[in-house]
């Protein structure tokens, strides 16, 4: 099976050869993945083919998404299944197995730019896929349902650290609440599909999530990613803010592992913080640690406010950090700090362009 990098490949492999994880519980089932195209989609489906190898779980894994392309380099390197379509529409019942034991639902609008410009698509696309995904769910007696929310859904508060009942306000006159306040109305939703059909749903709420797996995608505006391609370039990096908000992050491999926690150890209508809390800094905190220790100093962290700032889309400022005690009683534990975060991020990024170099080349 071939991976992207060899980073990406011995997170992958550190995921899968964690032997104290109840693989077996896996075994002959049938996994659904939505947002299959995305980020977390992705690297799951990747990460599921490996463990359904490793250990001869003979599960069937299915792939959701709208990027056929994508998909079909999916099924092409991992052997899954894919489905290609829009959340928002109901998958036909013939394309889908007659078992789904599992699913892990991804699939979400999570661009700012699109939080302001599109927050109708935003809320549609989040309360329609959630709504499809839960009522298959009820339909195949799934055993495990994990919704993809995020650390977003706690809004304005005062708190310094925050745990799962804390949440506080959204300015629902602003267009880009409309990507919290889906994913509050998308929570809320699950949990009366427990309560009324006995849908096994677990909730997690993912902070700022990147790292090896992490497309290298100049049209990505996230914070880390524009950081991350400053140090690459070997360019200062810019502020358009002043850098006061807390930023909540987490390695891409340990939200994974997160991920699958829940699925297999979660409390059904539980939600879960799945962050590192050491790794817990403002953003201008965090883009002079990246501009000192792992570019060495060679380039600098400079601000630019834009006078059009209301208009960037940027989330509003907090000033906590996610309490994860409640994810860590189920077994898990981050492993990656914020400087290995972006250190992996760039030995991928830097191995993946080396290798669309060398086939040019050889073109």
């Amino acid at each position: 099976m071939k991976v992207l990098s060899n980073v990406f490949e011995s997170d992958i492999l550190e995921i899968t050869n964690d032997g104290k994880f109840p693989w077996d519980q896996l075994k002959t089932g049938t996994m659904l993945v939505t947002g299959a195209t995305g980020l977390i989609g992705g690297i799951l489906v990747r990460t599921l083919a490996i463990a359904n190898a490793k250990y001869d779980l003979e599960m069937q894994i299915v792939a959701h998404g709208r990027n056929e392309d994508k998909l079909k380099t999916l099924t092409r390197e991992c052997g899954v299944q894919s489905i290609v379509g829009d959340i928002r529409k109901p998958i036909p019942a013939e394309k889908l197995p007659v078992s789904i034991d599992y699913i892990i639902h991804c699939a979400a609008i999570t661009s700012s730019a699109d939080m302001l410009a599109k927050p109708v698509d935003v809320l549609i696309t989040s309360i329609e896929g959630t709504t499809n995904m839960l009522n298959i769910a009820k339909e195949r007696n799934c055993k495990s349902f994990v919704f993809l929310s995020t650390m977003e859904v706690y809004g304005q508060t005062e708190l310094c650290e925050v745990k799962e009942t804390n949440l506080g306000y959204l300015d629902l006159s602003n267009p880009r609440s409309s990507y919290p306040e889906s994913k509050r109305f998308c929570e809320a939703l699950s949990v009366a599909y427990a309560t009324q059909y006995g849908v096994p749903v677990k909730i997690a709420r993912l902070s700022r999530t990147f790292g090896a797996g992490t497309p290298n995608n100049k049209d990505d505006t996230r914070v880390a990613n524009q950081f991350a391609r400053k140090a690459l370039a070997g360019e200062n990096i810019e502020l358009h803010t002043p850098g006061s908000s807390i930023s909540n992050c987490c390695y891409t491999a340990d939200a994974i592992r997160g991920l699958l926690t829940i699925l297999l150890k979660g409390q059904n209508s539980e939600a879960y913080n799945v962050a590192n809390p050491d790794a817990s800094m403002t953003i201008h905190e965090m883009a002079e640690l990246v501009a000192n220790n792992v570019c060495g100093g060679s380039i600098k962290v400079v601000f630019k406010v834009p006078e059009d700032l209301q208009k960037r889309g940027y989330a509003p400022d907090v000033g906590y950090t996610l309490n994860t005690d409640k994810i860590k009683a189920l077994g898990w534990e981050p492993k990656f700090g914020i400087e290995d975060m972006y250190k992996r991020m760039l030995e991928d990024w830097r191995t993946n362009q080396n290798t669309l170099n060398d086939r040019k080349e050889r073109k």
